[in-house]
């Protein structure tokens, strides 16, 4: 019965082959290769990971900006978490429509209309006007666009939903006679939430995290959109190797590798934190 059951889960492994571990191959072969121009070869070599270093600044911005944004993300993402598991279910089912809906449309649409709000002449700056606070501070704008605070945002904008929704789904479940325990034992709000409600929702909070982080430190439509070329980040240089004018796929197959097992470190090193945390609740 075992075996026959296995047959089922045969078109997945098939899937999995072709289009997850097939391409990671190529591009590992892509990255430990360097091709010559005058004989159009391949040979084997480290040059496209030694000469990564000349990147550094944009390694260093994509992790800072990501880590940021996961940051904000979790900040706002929480507390709203939070406050929808203690209201009633017809609540719950208006906010997590209202959470939902923006992703109903297309992702760049989503990153246009940030652009049309936070341009010189955009919506915000056109408020500003209107009441007078850029005639206060003595300018005919405030410089919002192509900047790292506008890639923040938009990045904010487009992943507070993975953050909000797996805090949620655990907060939502945990079971309340934990919290009328510990206030009868006479803990007062500030030590339930530390003791009881913040180690149980470790789980929502890590995949929350995770799955803000890894979209953001790999974006590049985000950043070539509100950042204006300004801030490039690694998901814009992986496309410059493969599709701008410096093409050399060779080098964007080692960035990727990189910054592939930098995010698989990351996650691992997360994991082992919550499920740590786990069992000090436990205990």
């Amino acid at each position: 019965m075992r075996n026959k059951r296995a047959w089922f889960a045969f078109p997945y492994v098939i899937w999995m082959a072709l289009f997850v571990v097939v391409p990671i191959l190529i591009m590992a072969v892509y990255a430990f290769t360097v091709s010559d121009p005058a004989t159009h070869t391949a040979s084997p070599s480290m040059a496209n990971f030694m000469g990564m270093g000349a990147y550094l600044s944009v390694f260093l911005r994509s992790f800072w900006l990501a880590v940021l944004a996961t940051l904000v993300c979790l900040l706002i993402g929480y507390p709203v978490s939070c406050w929808m598991a203690r209201e009633g279910a017809k609540f719950q089912r208006i906010a997590m429509a209202l959470i939902m809906l923006p992703m109903w449309m297309n992702f760049l649409l989503r990153t246009y209309s940030w652009m049309s709000i936070l341009e010189n002449n955009g919506l915000l700056n056109q408020l500003f006007q209107a009441i007078g606070l850029l005639d206060l501070l003595g300018v005919d704008y405030i410089h919002m666009i192509g900047t790292s605070g506008a890639v923040v945002l938009g990045m904010v904008y487009n992943y507070l939903p993975f953050m909000i929704l797996p805090i949620y789904s655990v907060i939502v479940k945990l079971d309340n006679s934990l919290i009328e325990a510990a206030r009868d034992l006479g803990a007062d709000s500030a030590r339930v939430f530390s003791k009881v409600i913040f180690p149980l929702s470790l789980p929502g909070i890590l995949s929350g995290v995770t799955m803000v982080f890894v979209p953001s430190v790999s974006t590049f439509a985000i950043s070539s959109l509100l950042g204006g070329g300004n801030e490039m980040m690694l998901g814009d240089l992986i496309e410059l190797q493969f599709l701008g004018g410096a093409y050399n796929p060779h080098l964007g197959a080692a960035i990727s590798m990189v910054m592939m097992v930098i995010v698989v470190v990351c996650m691992v090193v997360m994991n082992h934190f919550g499920e740590g945390e786990e069992q000090a609740v436990i205990m």
